[in-house]
């Protein structure tokens, strides 16, 4: 007599989870104060985003105010303001990427090809002490290095600069903002680069020697590749906030005379919202913003995945 095969029952996704659960008891219950954290803190308030179409009343409440559709963001795309704030986010935002993006894997590989760890260790204790200073004192010595008899303005003066101090100068502005941000996060964003050169195996390097392959040739074919999927996860990270310029240091750096290229949506929502608290218009350009980096995020995970198969999900 044959006998019977036994086919085994599919398990409902309720019962993974419930087994999943009875083997990982004390995981879950680790996770569950983080899990508390963002929805008391992250997912609770998004129901403010309702704002964005509405004309928000303190008095009436989130519930009670007058429900207005795209209103407020048919006044943003019709404002004066729209195609200023998203010309200076844009530009900021890609010269940023463009310019302060490589510096720090730069910096990983020099560090990477010195053989004293003493002045190795040196070296990278100093790029990362900027990063702790904060924001406020950096604009500060920003300030004094660029004001009429400031350092940088004299330096600038001597090539032929007649404007006058450059924390004023319109012309100036990016290049301070782009400028200041590399020197303070120089350091510290390279140490996820520091970390994934450390796991390249040495061996392949021994290898690459007995091959004949030089210095610049091992940095070519073995070290770039070997941080490549790190390189275009933190890339796809940055191309995801590429319309959120940080609004605390613009304010701090910002005045009327620079707004034609310091005002970007972050300062210009906090203008509207906490300034002429206009809570409705100031949520629906923010809501916006977050939109169309959503998007952008979409596309450069997939591109991502494309070209070099590494994505976020």
């Amino acid at each position: 007599m044959r006998r019977a095969t036994v086919v085994p029952c599919k398990k409902t996704k309720f019962e993974i989870i419930k087994t999943d659960f009875k083997r990982n008891k004390v995981l879950y219950f680790l996770f569950l104060p983080v899990l508390v954290y963002f929805i008391i803190f992250h997912y609770i308030p998004m129901a403010g985003v309702f704002m964005a179409f509405e004309d928000f009343q303190i008095k009436k409440g989130l519930f009670g105010s007058e429900f207005v559709g795209f209103a407020n963001f048919i006044k943003f795309f019709h404002s004066q303001y729209f195609f200023r704030v998203i010309r200076n986010t844009l530009l900021i935002s890609f010269l940023g990427l463009l310019f302060s993006f490589p510096f720090p894997i730069i910096f990983a590989l020099c560090l990477n090809e010195v053989r004293n760890k003493g002045y190795k260790k040196v070296v990278q204790t100093i790029s990362y002490l900027p990063y702790f200073i904060s924001v406020v004192v950096v604009v500060s010595i920003l300030a004094d290095f660029t004001k009429s008899n400031g350092v940088l303005t004299r330096l600038a003066e001597s090539f032929g600069w007649k404007g006058g101090a450059l924390i004023s100068s319109p012309e100036w502005f990016r290049t301070l903002f782009i400028g200041s941000n590399i020197w303070q996060h120089l350091g510290y964003s390279a140490i996820i680069y520091i970390s994934a050169l450390s796991a390249i195996d040495p061996e392949l390097y021994d290898a690459a020697k007995i091959d004949g392959a030089g210095r610049w040739k091992q940095t070519l074919h073995i070290t770039l590749p070997g941080i490549a999927s790190t390189i275009v996860v933190l890339l796809i990270l940055r191309m995801g906030s590429i319309m959120s310029v940080g609004y605390e240091k613009i304010i701090l750096m910002y005045k009327p005379v620079t707004y034609e290229t310091a005002d970007v949506i972050s300062s210009y929502v906090y203008r509207v919202g906490l300034i002429q608290a206009d809570y409705s218009y100031s949520t629906a350009i923010n809501l916006f913003n977050s939109v169309v980096n959503f998007i952008v995020l979409t596309i450069a995970n997939k591109l991502g995945k494309k070209i070099s198969g590494s994505g976020l999900w």
